[in-house]
């Protein structure tokens, strides 16, 4: 046991200066930093598949003390973002959960201590990062319309088309927000996963996209929204509308998913799907999700991948 215990400090030391290591290169190192920031949840991740959980959240917390001395207080909150990302990844693998279970628990938790930190500066600090960031954006588009119109004599925006532009994208703000914490989740899992695989901790697997069937109750959701946004029509502004825009983008970027898939699975029928192909779909999928969407509400509200099964067996 005292070997053990040893053995446990010994590696937890040293997950925690590979930690502020990455946290640091992240911080000071432009060229590397966005590498450094994806890995900065590994060693943490690591040390929670394989220590007690008490031990592990322990370990979590002195190295975001310790990135304090390199950082000072602008480094705790990203800090503690990916930190609590390594421990929660590690304590879901340690459990033997799905890779679906670490995705939802691991974007939960980036929204969790997204709002956190965001919590803490705008008290504490008084100030508004998010509200910083939208006047910065605004500014930055002003004056690219202002050299355009300078340039070719005509305006590619007016006043009202720009003002409806950034009334829309702050009230988007939750579901931007929420997408961003899966997305940065699902990246950051797909990254470090095989990466502990190899270093002898047992990983779940993703099932490919094409086999990929979201609860039908995603479409009465859908359903509902786009009733209350077509009969009801809530005013620009007003909690309602705030609430069917926002789940209304989160909705339809759950259908496009369901979409590719349907799409993937029937190329996959067709003729061998190559990881080039894959690539193709999705790019192409941009710019057409509409209808990727419309597919995707098709394959939720009928069976038809069963159809085209039983077609393609006949």
């Amino acid at each position: 046991m005292p070997n053990n215990k040893t053995k446990g400090l010994a590696q937890g030391a040293m997950m925690v200066a590979l930690f502020v290591v990455l946290i640091a290169v992240a911080l000071y190192v432009p060229l590397v930093s966005i590498i450094a920031t994806l890995f900065a949840p590994l060693p943490l991740a690591w040390y929670s598949a394989n220590y007690d959980r008490n031990q592990s959240i322990f370990v979590a917390i002195i190295a975001c003390f310790l990135t304090f001395f390199i950082g000072g207080l602008l480094i705790l909150p990203f800090s503690l973002i990916f930190a609590s990302i390594g421990v929660v990844i590690g304590i879901s693998l340690k459990l033997k959960k799905s890779k679906l279970f670490i995705l939802m628990s691991t974007g939960l938790t980036v929204l969790i201590t997204f709002a956190i930190d965001y919590l803490i500066t705008l008290k504490l600090f008084e100030f508004d990062f998010i509200e910083q960031s939208m006047q910065m954006m605004r500014t930055s588009y002003e004056q690219s319309l202002k050299l355009t119109q300078s340039m070719t004599g005509q305006s590619a925006l007016t006043e009202e088309t720009l003002d409806l532009f950034f009334v829309t994208l702050e009230t988007t703000i939750p579901a931007s927000v929420t997408l961003a914490a899966f997305a940065l989740a699902f990246i950051i899992i797909s990254i470090n996963l095989p990466i502990l695989r190899r270093l002898g901790v047992v990983v779940p697997k993703f099932s490919a996209l094409k086999d990929l069937r979201l609860p039908r109750s995603i479409l009465w959701y859908y359903l509902i929204v786009l009733s209350i946004s077509l009969f009801l029509k809530p005013e620009i502004g007003t909690t309602l509308y705030v609430i069917c825009l926002n789940l209304n983008m989160i909705l339809w970027v759950l259908l496009t998913i369901q979409g590719l898939s349907f799409i993937l699975y029937l190329l996959d029928k067709k003729i061998k799907v190559t990881n080039f192909l894959k690539v193709l779909v999705i790019l192409l999928a941009i710019p057409l999700y509409n209808f990727v969407i419309l597919v995707g509400i098709v394959d939720l509200g009928f069976d038809i991948r069963s159809l085209v099964k039983d077609k393609i067996q006949k």
